[in-house]
């Protein structure tokens, strides 16, 4: 996550969402070309068996998918394909990327930039003497030189971290030259671990605060626990501020963005939390599984992730991009932690 100084940017992500249909996956076919008599036979009995086994129900069938439980979402469970997915707000868009570039720079003021292909965000700092390049997605690092250049001539001397993860930093290697590298005590164990050749290991780690001047300009590098994995820093230009660069989606985010994410952060929490302590264990399973204490657990937790999707779509469906797609996992993710941690 990282501060960049006030500058006005867009309004939050909000939106409306059409409405969805869910299709479960289609059944496969097979086309077979029969050469013989004798083939002809065996596909014959090949699909008369296939008939019959196409026939038993779901409950004679063990590992076969039965019905869903009763008040399953309309939001696609994992594993369901989906006839068409939420679109994305427009409020949530950004600028369209040039093809020919592959990359947008975005002058947040003060010396500092964002560079995006709308699905990464990193960004640079220039400075009296040269430029600090913070993260490097391997999507589109080959060409930050060039994004450089369209700011200054002078050459890359820093490279900080945000986090260990190949899809931000595996394109610092392509940077080239010897830049001092910048990150987190956790990023430098991890990177040693992984000895990756393409995520040079940091020159320079730290604990809790790091300050980094370069010239004129001041980083203020944090570390606050585990967020999206250990490692992951806090980077702030240190002024008040109103623009986010949070290393993905297509625009800065705002004040508001932050406020609004962390209001569905406290609704996940208190979905989950719902649904736990109101779903009753073993409701709709199988008798012949009573026995299985795995098949139980799976009902019962599959059963509260289901009332916990429920719980958030009418509120934010049409509010947040991708919410769709991740919010079963979330549900997932915040009911598992708060019944087991």
């Amino acid at each position: 996550m990282r501060h960049v100084p006030a500058r006005p940017t867009a309004t939050a992500q909000v939106g409306v969402a059409p409405t969805r249909t869910v299709n479960h996956m289609p059944t496969s076919r097979r086309v077979i070309t029969l050469g013989t008599a004798a083939l002809a036979l065996c596909a014959l009995f090949a699909c008369v068996a296939d008939t019959k086994a196409a026939v038993r129900t779901a409950d004679e069938v063990p590992g076969a998918a039965g019905e869903p439980h009763p008040q399953m979402p309309a939001i696609a469970a994992i594993g369901e394909r989906t006839g068409k997915y939420i679109d994305v707000p427009e409020t949530a868009k950004g600028p369209a990327v040039d093809p020919a570039k592959g990359y947008r720079l975005q002058d947040l003021g003060r010396g500092l930039y964002m560079v995006t292909d709308n699905a990464y965000q990193s960004m640079l700092l220039v400075y009296d003497r040269g430029v600090v390049v913070i993260d490097a997605p391997p999507a589109y690092a080959a060409r930050l030189p060039q994004a450089i250049a369209e700011v200054t001539d002078k050459p890359i001397t820093h490279v900080v971290y945000s986090h260990s993860h190949a899809d931000h930093i595996g394109g610092a290697r392509a940077l080239g030259g010897q830049p001092i590298i910048v990150a987190h005590d956790e990023t430098a164990r991890l990177l040693k671990r992984a000895a990756d050749p393409n995520r040079p290991l940091p020159t320079v780690a730290f604990a809790d605060r790091y300050t980094l001047r370069v010239g004129a300009q001041v980083l203020e590098l944090s570390y606050h626990g585990n967020a999206h994995e250990p490692g992951n820093i806090f980077i702030h230009a240190p002024l008040d501020w109103d623009t986010l660069v949070g290393g993905h989606v297509a625009r800065t985010g705002t004040h508001a963005d932050v406020d609004t994410q962390a209001e569905f952060n406290r609704d996940v929490k208190q979905a989950a939390a719902t649904a736990l302590a109101t779903t009753k264990f073993g409701v709709g399973l199988n008798p012949r599984d009573g026995a299985n204490p795995w098949a139980g657990f799976d009902n019962y937790i599959d059963r509260v992730a289901g009332q916990c999707v429920n719980t958030l779509t009418p509120k934010w469906s049409s509010r947040l991009a991708g919410f769709d797609v991740y919010v079963w996992d979330q549900c997932y993710a915040m009911e598992q932690s708060l019944r087991i941690e």
